[in-house]
């Protein structure tokens, strides 16, 4: 169980924080391929959102059926060929195809879907609601480092030399992926000899496992659009007489702050989720959400309101992710774990594809954020509602329609 944490921890943390440095790049990339226009490559870090969401119940099915690692040897390898695709590409095409589609679907095979559930199958049961809070705040130490890195080598490096530095990085993953295995049978939870897809078909006629899709939307819009945006958010608003790239690497230390941040807000509320119901807890995390952007953009943009938003926000970053994988274990059991998380996470992304694509063209319209910034206080305030409506109990047949 040890190394199995250990490597899915190095997994995580660099799946996630390879895609937390695109925010860095948006600049000075769309400078120099598509003079200036931030909005083509905010497509193509859109669509990796939506392919990542689109691909893992895909991801989720090879895992359940086929192997966990098979997924993540697949994922692995799109991710490194998305990211030479990425430095490489000179055409809105090549961008679409390295840093979207392909990185999309590397994050896909590599990030919480797969390692969560090869997790939720090993851990006891009385400890996979905190191997699962362990586990997603190990994974956010890689939003801490490459994100610093990532600043740091801006300062010495054009765009195109840190994409392929930090690919270089991105190759230790595969000496992890051995060790993320485990037998399905090593879980008793469920029924075992039941299909996988009348176990999917079952739970989207369960009303609480929609609640959970539609809120977790939310999640993906507020996330993407900061990891994304607020780099440049940062380098034309803040009031500071730092230069561009100053400020653009004072983004990417902020998204770092995030990123430390969540290790101890994830871990807390994989706490609070033991003591409390957990969807109570989600639909607080949605409404400080909401109540952290509020004062934030209500407030003159400094180095000092950046540093302190980012470390208000990212107590709530990835803090939903235990407790909404551990509500769909408790209804559904670890049986179909990957394809169901999938199908939640979908609805992730495609929260995270229109924080994305909105912020790049309301950005390129109106020389500002304000109106996507509003948009993430009112989603935040209505997935807080939405999360009231969850019911954390097991799913069963007279409840299906009912949660």
């Amino acid at each position: 169980m040890m190394a199995i944490m250990i490597a899915g921890g190095i997994v995580l943390a660099l799946a996630f924080g390879v895609r937390a440095i695109f925010g860095g790049v948006v600049q000075p990339l769309s400078s120099e391929l598509f003079g200036g226009r931030i909005e083509i490559f905010s497509i193509s870090i859109a669509i990796q959102n939506l392919v990542w969401g689109i691909a893992q119940p895909g991801f989720g099915v090879i895992a359940d059926k086929l192997g966990d690692r098979r997924a993540l040897w697949l994922g692995f390898s799109c991710y490194v060929l998305g990211m030479v695709v990425c430095a490489l590409g000179t055409s809105p095409l090549a961008q679409h195809l390295g840093a979207g589609v392909l990185v999309g679907m590397g994050v896909s095979g590599t990030a919480f879907g797969i390692v969560l559930a090869v997790v939720g199958r090993a851990a006891p049961e009385a400890k996979r609601s905190q191997y699962l809070g362990i586990m997603s705040a190990a994974g956010s130490a890689g939003q801490v480092i490459l994100p610093l890195l990532a600043s740091w080598l801006t300062e010495w490096l054009d765009w195109r030399l840190m994409l392929l530095v930090v690919t270089g990085m991105l190759l230790s993953m595969g000496l992890c992926i051995p060790y993320l295995r485990v037998g399905h049978d090593t879980d008793t939870g469920g029924d075992q000899s039941e299909p996988i897809r009348d176990i999917a078909r079952k739970a989207f006629c369960h009303g609480s496992y929609l609640w959970l899709n539609i809120g977790f939307l939310v999640c993906g819009f507020h996330l993407a659009f900061i990891t994304a945006h607020f780099p440049n958010y940062v380098e034309n608003f803040c009031i500071s007489p730092a230069s561009a790239a100053e400020l653009r690497a004072l983004g990417l230390q902020a998204l770092a702050l995030a990123g430390f941040a969540n290790i101890f807000g994830t871990l807390l509320a994989s706490h609070l989720g033991v003591l409390f119901p957990k969807p109570y807890v989600l639909a607080m995390i949605y409404g400080l959400r909401a109540l952290v952007i509020v004062i934030f953009i209500s407030m003159p943009v400094t180095p000092a309101s950046v540093m302190i938003f980012a470390l208000l926000m990212g107590s709530l970053w990835l803090s939903t992710v235990p407790l909404t994988s551990a509500l769909v274990l408790t209804m559904f059991g670890p049986r179909a774990m990957g394809t169901l998380f999938g199908f939640v996470f979908l609805s992730h992304q495609v929260g995270g594809f229109l924080g994305v694509w909105l912020g790049g063209v309301v950005f390129d319209r109106y020389g500002s954020y304000d109106q996507v910034w509003y948009l993430a206080i009112g989603l935040g305030l209505f997935s807080a509602v939405a999360h009231l409506l969850v019911r954390e109990r097991p799913a069963v047949p007279d409840n299906w329609a009912y949660g």
